[in-house]
């Protein structure tokens, strides 16, 4: 119930803060940013707002907010943000960030920015964020906070409970200490909640969990937020190849992989970036889709080139015109199926080598019935509308071989892709919609130009 009463009081702050913009009441939008708004509300509302707008409201931002905004903006805003301030200035801003945040905010910085808010850093402080820069920032070493608590295991849970105390503050989302050798290297994790019923005079090493498998700091981070749902982990430990603890990720930095993740796929299939911005100027968002504006345009060329050459015989039989559309679009939709299932299933873990037969032959027989299925509905039509048997005929056989076809590609190609080292949502539904569309038109017309010709 409080969830509810501060969700509804934080709708009117927005909805009150909107009305003073629209009022060019500046002063009441200070007051209502910086008293009632949590970051992440203010953030989502410099996301929402057109350019000019969000610049007024970054300018009534206090500074000693400005910090957490950024890391709840996303990286196109804040890239733009970051930008506008000097070395001295982030500094200041990022005074007590987690390296992992802060590893991700200085990526952003050209080399030469980055070095200098390095230096303003003490030693210890920078050590974390450069160990966290050492590694690319879509592996487990990028995603890693290096702000551990590590014990013993030969020392007694009441010194644990007492070290403990001498800390004014855990690490967040710390559920579990991590337990290490005198040379840090990995051995177990002593759950929180284990530590805190377990009789006092006993050890670490009687009390901890020795089956809980460490992160390799080059695993990518997508594999990484699979173990996370998996196991329903909050954090886990991160370690090198040599088994010696690095750091650890958790679960709030997790969320954000999974959800850059889907924002990838679903913008990949459009050409457009994860971060792409919702209101960014005119100018940067037509150069962005320009290119991919050009790349269909290659690929409807493609297309159009091989209805040219069954010009004649499309010139004999109008009806071929009219039914063409039918047999590209049939094809395109079941690729499409086929293709995004298997985008998902790569993006889960689920296919391998293994099991890569077995979803080739499914997906060929699925092919082969719904095109059997959907050949006699087309042909039926077709033949009632032009009166002509050959016509349904062809259009069925034609229907048939494309969605067997766009099935077939729809399941190799982004394995394909993927071997290559391409991505196959940015990729597969280009590649897939010129086979599908040549494949349906060399069928359909070729076979015309057969019977017809």
């Amino acid at each position: 119930m409080t969830d509810i009463l501060e969700k509804s009081q934080a709708r009117q702050r927005l909805r009150s803060l909107s009305e003073a913009l629209d009022s060019g009441a500046l002063k009441q939008v200070a007051r209502i940013l910086n008293g009632g708004l949590s970051p992440s509300d203010i953030a989502h509302l410099l996301e929402s707002s057109p350019p000019r707008q969000r610049a007024l409201l970054w300018n009534l931002v206090d500074k000693q907010l400005e910090g957490e905004v950024l890391q709840y903006l996303n990286d196109d805003i804040r890239g733009y943000f970051l930008s506008q301030l000097n070395a001295q200035e982030l500094a200041d801003i990022i005074e007590d960030f987690e390296s992992d945040d802060l590893a991700d905010l200085l990526q952003q910085l050209p080399d030469t920015v980055i070095q200098e808010v390095l230096d303003t850093m003490d030693e210890q402080d920078r050590q974390r964020v450069e160990e966290v820069l050492s590694y690319p920032e879509d592996t487990a070493g990028g995603l890693m906070n290096t702000d551990t608590i590590t014990v013993r295991p030969d020392i007694s849970i009441d010194v644990v409970l007492r070290y403990l105390r001498r800390h004014r503050n855990l690490p967040p989302m710390t559920d579990s200490l991590i337990v290490v050798s005198r040379r840090d290297e990995f051995i177990g994790m002593l759950p929180i909640t284990k530590m805190l019923v377990s009789n006092p005079t006993a050890t670490v090493r009687e009390v901890m969990d020795t089956d809980i498998e460490p992160i390799p700091v080059t695993l990518s981070d997508t594999k990484v937020a699979t173990l996370f749902e998996r196991y329903d982990l909050i954090s886990a430990p991160v370690v090198s190849e040599e088994g010696k603890l690095l750091g650890r990720i958790t679960i709030d930095d997790v969320v954000d992989v999974i959800r850059e993740d889907a924002d990838h796929s679903l913008m990949s299939m459009a050409g457009l970036d994860e971060d792409e911005d919702t209101f960014a100027p005119i100018f940067k968002t037509t150069r962005r889709r320009a290119v991919w504006l050009g790349i269909n345009l290659l690929t409807a060329f493609t297309a159009s080139a091989v209805i040219g050459l069954f010009e004649a015989t499309i010139e004999k039989v109008v009806a071929l015109a009219v039914l063409m559309p039918i047999v590209a679009s049939m094809g395109g939709i079941a690729g499409s199926q086929t293709l995004t299932l298997v985008i998902r299933g790569m993006a889960v873990g689920q296919i391998s080598g293994a099991n890569v037969g077995w979803l080739l032959n499914r997906e060929f027989v699925a092919g082969v019935l719904n095109g059997l299925l959907w050949a006699v509905v087309v042909a039926s039509a077709a033949t009632l509308w032009f009166r002509d048997m050959m016509i349904g005929a062809i259009i069925a056989a034609a229907l048939i071989i494309n969605l067997i076809a766009a099935a077939l590609v729809g399941t190799v190609l982004p394995l394909f892709l993927k071997s290559r080292n391409i991505d196959p949502a940015l990729a597969g539904s280009v590649i897939l919609t010129t086979v599908t569309d040549v494949v349906g038109f060399m069928a359909f017309l070729g076979l015309a130009t057969i019977f017809y010709g």
